[in-house]
């Protein structure tokens, strides 16, 4: 069962609730007797929370699933051609 602090006794006693979740077990604390967050250790953590992708493997799945709708003028916009301004001075 896990073991339950209030968020006070959590702060008194950081290292014992550290060394709880380092255990396996995961620690819940409670804000006037509800619970609002759980501890656990960063083995576990990793374990339970999603992998982000890189925005290079987004695109890349973005790209490989609409590749057959888009072209290659859609994903780099055409240089401008105009020679520009001229200088100006007073």
């Amino acid at each position: 069962m896990d073991k339950t602090y209030s968020i006070a006794e959590a702060r008194n006693d950081l290292s014992n609730v550290v060394r709880e979740a380092e255990a396996g077990r995961p620690v819940t604390l409670s804000r006037r007797g509800h619970p609002v967050a759980v501890v656990v250790s960063a083995s576990d953590y990793s374990r339970l929370a999603p992998r982000r992708a890189s925005i290079a493997e987004v695109i890349d799945r973005f790209r490989a699933t609409n590749a057959a709708a888009l072209d290659d003028t859609e994903w780099v916009a055409p240089r401008d051609s105009s020679p520009g301004r001229t200088s100006w001075r007073p």
